[in-house]
This record gives C-alpha cells, structure tokens and sequence, in this order.
C-alpha cells in the first residue's frame, strides 16, 4: 500500500508539474483568457488555472453559469473586497468585463440594454477594472442603415459619457453585423470618446470581414485596447472552432501585427464553450492556447512582464 502511494503521489506531482510550463508567481506573458470558455468553472478553479496555466489576465464573462456578473456572489456586496485580495495575491489581473448589452436596440429592450450597461460599468468601478465590453450587434435589412448607426452611436455615447464618470471606458467589439474596418471606424469616429474604443476580435474580422490582420489594424489600432483571438475552419455554412494554430485563421500573423504595432493590451483567448458545448474542453483549450501564444510572442519579440 505504501509503494502504491508513492507512486500514485509522484505521478501526480509529476502531471501537476508538467502544467505549470510557465511559472504561477514572476514575469508571464500577456495573455488572458475569457470565462466564455469555462462556463462550468468555479470562480475558485477560474482563479487556480489561470495561475497555473500562467496567464496574467481574466476576462469575466460569466461565472459558474452566471452571466449577469453584478450577481455573481464573489463580485458583489461583502465578498468583493477578499475577491479583489485574492486576484492581487495571484498577480492577476481582470483585464474586462463582458456585457451582452447592444446598441441596436429599440424600445424596451434598449432600456434594458442601458441598464446592464450601467450595471457593468458600476461593477467595473467597483473592482477597478478599466473596460467593459458591448456590442453594437445588428444591422437590420428592413431598416435604413443610417437610422441602425445614428442608433448605435447614441447608445454608445451614452454608456461613454455614463463610463467617464466611473472611470471606465467602453469597448465595442467587432462582432455580429460590425465587422468590416468601414463600419467599425464610423462608429468609433462619430462616438469621439476618450472613454469609447475598440475591442478587437480577429477573428470575426477575418473570417466574417474577410480582412487581413495588418489592413484592419493599420486602420483601427489607435482605437484597439483589447482583443479576441481564436481559430477556426470552415465547416458547412458556418465555422467550427478549433485549437489554435490548427486552423485556417492567421493567428501567428494577428499576434504579429499586435506585437510590431506597439500594442500594451491582452492577447485574449475566447473559446466559446458556452455556446458551443461541443468544442474541446477547456481543460484541453486553455493549456494549449498558452503554450502557443508563448511560442507567438516569444516570436514576436514580446517578453513576459
């Protein structure tokens, strides 16, 4: 029984060992992950495997199943102090908040938009977090098109100006019907917001924009504070989610452009489990995602901080 032990304990030492290809306390590289890509995952587990797995950032967007994070109970009332102590001591940082408000709307669900927007941004103050992302989402074919943008950019100048008094700036991703440099540089123009910028999903505008990753940042990157990264295949009419570097996406060329062009932010992993149950599991996901990215930026000249 002792001799089974032994070997039962140095084998998982061995295997806990080998996760840690990258040092939970001193310089990592900055890379980060979205909780998107864990939606099982105890905000325990999100703090742990961050650590392990060396990333520097989290991007919260959703906990436990719980995606209206101002409800999640590690981030409200009386436990939020000990989850901001706890982050510090792990040397993490949040580097956003997710929201799933959109600009696009009308009526009631406008106002419903707003409210989770200030909601968020409330949140971010509150944990010191400098970003909280949303979406401008949908442009309708039944309307004008310049009635959609005149929409988004209000409800976007709202949440900037309702942001500037956090202290927080809103980031609009590149996703949904705002794909194209085009689109997203008129939004970003007409909103003309210090506390307004761009979160830039590559892969969206690559794989839905068509776009290749040094054109769209050559006319985007003073706007860009966050970004998405992911890869992907083509399969039917849409796309399936693979581990990164096994697709068709320029990852390595993304992380490139980000790297040469003098961008400080997070290089964010967002694998969407959530609402794709049937990609690999995070477990899988996540450690190859940091043993690639390493490889890219050490690429790239990029050192860990």
């Amino acid at each position: 029984m002792d001799t089974n032990r032994r070997t039962f304990m140095t084998t998982l030492a061995a295997s806990v060992a080998a996760t840690r290809f990258v040092r939970g306390s001193g310089p990592r590289y900055p890379i980060a992950f979205s909780t998107l890509g864990c939606p099982a995952w105890s905000w325990n587990n999100i703090l742990d495997q961050a650590d392990r797995l060396g990333y520097a950032a989290i991007e919260l967007r959703g906990v436990a199943g719980e995606m209206d994070l101002p409800r999640v109970p590690e981030l409200s009332g009386s436990r939020l102090p000990s989850t901001r102590k706890d982050l510090a001591a792990l040397g993490l940082t949040v580097s956003d908040l997710g929201a799933s408000a959109v600009m696009h709307e009308t009526g009631p669900a406008r106002e419903k938009a707003f409210d989770e927007g200030r909601r968020f941004i409330d949140l971010a103050h509150a944990m010191g977090v400098k970003y909280v992302r949303m979406f401008g989402d949908k442009i309708a074919p039944d309307q004008p098109r310049t009635e959609v943008f005149a929409r988004v950019v209000d409800g976007f100048r709202q949440m900037a100006a309702y942001g500037k008094t956090a202290g927080v700036t809103v980031l609009m991703e590149s996703h949904g019907d705002f794909t194209h440099t085009k689109d997203i540089a008129e939004i970003l123009q007409a909103v003309a917001s210090d506390h307004f910028a761009l979160l830039w999903d590559a892969h969206h505008t690559f794989a839905d924009g068509h776009e290749q990753p040094a054109d769209t940042y050559a006319a985007l990157g003073r706007w860009v504070r966050h970004t998405h990264l992911k890869d992907s295949i083509p399969a039917a009419t849409e796309r399936r989610y693979v581990l990164t570097g096994s697709g068709d996406v320029p990852v390595r060329a993304q992380v490139k452009t980000l790297a040469t062009s003098g961008y400080k932010g997070y290089y964010c992993f967002e694998w969407e489990k959530k609402w794709h149950p049937e990609i690999e599991e995070p477990e899988i996901a996540f450690p190859q995602y940091a043993r690639t990215l390493t490889e890219y930026l050490k690429e790239a000249g990029v050192k860990p901080a």
